[in-house]
């Protein structure tokens, strides 16, 4: 029988993140390359969120950090992608299906009020959240099926999951897009749907984060804490475990599930 550490071992395995060079990407990208493994960011350019953590990271494995800029939202740049991927790396172990359409402060018509919602940024949210996984899942296949253990993780959120608690944006600027919790929603089910139809070979789980602390402050952050058992928002080192949990063989009898990362947010 091999011990935790053996099985959280991920050395000689590829994985491959969107999303790679934002504040989450990064800190999975940190917490896989700590066990071993070799990492492909994939990411709109090539600036990375966090310069100093990309930095570190790019230092500790220069070998194996790998960096790819694509606009997932242009289907022949998607397609390009794909078959770079395949080319250089035909055995892919893990793909974490993390990029997300979240809107800007200059995005009119996400953050607004229901029916000012705009159709437009609806359908670039359900492209970018739910259509490119899909697309990049299908196409990625041939080489996670020569993998030994293969393994997909989607991230979702808790609204995703449950609906949104008006109470908490109550005097600040923040809102919750319909975009946003549809398609989010949308990807938890695909990971159902994945975790039978790519079985027993292919194992594919979710992770639905709960808030993270970026800088919040007033009244937002002080109903959300209130809201949360845990009491705080999260931090990006949270999803460190869990990340290398489904990614590796600490997971390995372990497909369709979904895990709240959320401090307790989705208990009540």
């Amino acid at each position: 029988m091999r011990t935790v550490t053996a099985l959280a071992d991920m050395t000689g395995r590829t994985c491959v993140i969107t999303g790679g060079l934002g504040h989450l990407g990064i800190a999975m990208a940190e917490a896989l390359a700590e066990n071993g493994a070799s990492v492909v960011l994939i990411d709109r350019s090539e600036v990375p969120a966090v310069p100093e953590r990309f930095a570190a990271l790019e230092a500790s494995a220069p070998d194996r950090i790998h960096r790819r800029a694509c606009d997932l939202s242009e289907p022949v740049a998607l397609d390009a992608l794909i078959a770079e991927l395949v080319a250089s790396f035909p055995v892919i172990d893990v793909l974490i299906n993390n990029a997300a359409f979240v809107g800007t402060a200059a995005s009119q018509g996400w953050a607004t009020a229901f029916e000012t919602q705009s159709p437009d940024l609806w359908r670039q949210a359900v492209e970018i959240n739910l259509t490119v996984p899909f697309v990049l899942v299908r196409g990625l296949l041939p080489a996670m099926r020569a993998a030994a253990a293969p393994a997909i993780l989607n991230i979702g959120s808790i609204y995703g999951l449950v609906g949104p608690d008006w109470r908490i944006y109550e005097g600040s600027t923040l809102g919750n897009p319909a975009a946003y919790a549809a398609s989010k929603g949308g990807l938890m089910q695909f990971t159902r749907y994945l975790a039978t139809t790519l079985a027993p070979k292919i194992r594919v789980n979710a992770i639905c984060p709960g808030g993270i602390e970026r800088g919040h402050g007033g009244a937002f952050l002080d109903a959300y804490v209130a809201r949360t058992p845990l009491g705080r928002m999260a931090t990006l080192e949270d999803f460190k475990g869990a990340a290398i949990y489904f990614a590796s063989d600490l997971s390995a009898y372990v497909t369709g599930q979904i895990l709240a990362v959320d401090g307790g947010w989705t208990t009540w």
